[in-house]
Formats: C-alpha cells, sequence, structure tokens
C-alpha cells in the first residue's frame, strides 16, 4: 500500500511518519501531484496558520487537486480545518470540501488554545472501530468546526463541537491520532485498512 502525507508549509509531519513506522507503513512525504493521486491513502496533516497554509497549497495547486481526489484522505488538526469551507483565522477562505465554519473557541474562562487531552463523544465511523464511547485523544487547537451532519465525533470544551467528520472519501480529526496512544494508532490503522 502506497501511503502518502502531503508536504506544505504546515509542521507535525515528523510525529505522523513515525506512528505509520509504528505500523509497520511508510510512507512518502511529498507536493508532486503524481504520487498523490497514485497513492493509496492520503494524510493531509498540519499545526500552523490558515491563511499562510492556504496560499502555500494555491502556488503549488494543491488546493485544486486535493479536492478531486479519490482515494481515502485524512486532514488531522490544520489539515482538518483547512477541509472546510471557511476560517476565523486570519478571515481565511479554505478548500470546501466540507460546508463548514472554523470558529475561534469563545472566552469562556477556559484556556485557549486547548492543550492536552479531552475525549471524543458519538463515535459513528468505520474510523473509530475498536475504539470506546469516551476515549482520550490529544488536542492542539484554537479554532474549532461547530456540530454538523458530518460529525462523526464530538468533543466538548468550551462548547460542543465536531471533533471528527466525514464526507464521501474524505476523512478528518481535530485531535493528533498520532499523539494519542494506542487508541489512536487504532485510528490511523482503521484508516489504512
Amino acid at each position: 500500500m502506497k501511503v502518502v502525507i502531503i508536504k506544505y508549509n504546515a509542521g507535525n509531519i515528523r510525529s505522523v511518519l513515525f506512528a505509520l513506522e509504528r505500523l509497520g507503513v511508510e510512507a512518502v512525504v511529498t507536493d508532486n501531484h503524481d504520487e498523490i493521486r497514485a497513492a493509496d491513502r492520503v494524510i493531509f496533516p498540519g499545526v500552523g496558520e490558515a491563511s499562510s497554509a492556504m496560499k502555500y497549497l494555491k502556488e503549488k495547486k494543491l488546493d485544486t487537486l486535493i479536492c478531486s481526489l479519490t482515494q481515502p484522505v485524512l486532514g488531522i488538526c490544520l489539515g482538518m480545518q483547512l477541509m472546510c469551507s471557511h476560517s476565523e483565522e486570519n478571515d481565511t477562505n479554505c478548500l470546501g470540501i466540507f460546508d463548514q465554519k472554523v470558529r475561534l473557541f469563545p472566552n469562556a474562562g477556559l484556556k485557549v488554545p486547548q492543550i492536552g487531552w479531552n475525549n471524543i463523544l458519538e463515535l459513528k465511523s468505520k474510523l473509530f472501530e475498536g475504539i470506546d464511547e469516551n476515549a482520550y485523544m490529544y488536542f492542539v487547537h484554537s479554532y474549532y468546526v461547530e456540530n454538523c451532519a458530518e460529525a462523526i465525533a464530538k468533543t466538548d470544551y468550551v462548547v460542543e463541537y465536531s471533533c471528527a467528520i466525514q464526507k464521501n472519501n474524505f476523512y478528518a480529526v481535530q485531535f493528533h491520532p498520532e499523539k494519542s496512544g494506542d487508541a489512536g494508532q487504532k485510528i490511523l490503522e482503521n484508516f489504512l485498512g
């Protein structure tokens, strides 16, 4: 199986590579369109800022490529947010795979960004086979996707929100499965399955 991690100017690719290695999978990190198209699975991770990430994706024409992919694609953290239609972070138009807005957590007395472990609820996808309801995942983010019809998992922090969404072959998670222990590894395994 050929697994590709999309290379763009957003961090955190190393930890995804290590998590895949632990599963015995060697992934290729690339922004080459042909290699991405030829992959069996595509992972679109990211930690960073939405507008500069979108600028890079557009310059490399990765924005149109990602939207056209037909194999399973997994967005992680910033990758998930960029798959939505718009982010409040620097008023950024994103890829629009999911018709959802990404919002800044309201100031409600809890620390923003959310950093650390939180449980996930209402699990609804093959992505979560073998994962217990209320399992804990590792989060680092200031922006979130509102509850929506495409939600396949939810989390509560300041507000209840969609921490995982799915539409056709596109999956996206706000948490970091690559940093979420055995349960996170199982999610990656399910995606690769």
